[in-house]
């Protein structure tokens, strides 16, 4: 009787643990997936970093005409 008890027992505590495994490996799987869509759809979600420093260039240019005018007009008065 006592030795039923004991093989019930460490069965449902090996079954716990074979669950809380499969759950974990479940969780371990949808990560990875999650992060491999993420590593293909990251370049294409934002600005690549050459056409970035492209477009601050041209703002760039824009303020230092713009501060050349002001200088212009500043000279005048």
């Amino acid at each position: 009787m006592q030795q039923a008890l004991i093989n019930i027992g460490a069965g449902v505590a090996l079954s716990v643990i074979g669950w809380l495994a499969r759950e974990l490996w479940g969780a371990v799987q949808s990560l990875r997936n999650d992060l491999q869509r993420l590593e293909v759809s990251l370049p294409t979600s934002y600005v690549a970093k050459s056409d970035f420093k492209d477009a601050l260039d041209k703002i760039e240019a824009g303020l230092d005409r713009i501060y050349a005018k002001l200088d212009g007009k500043a000279d005048k008065t």
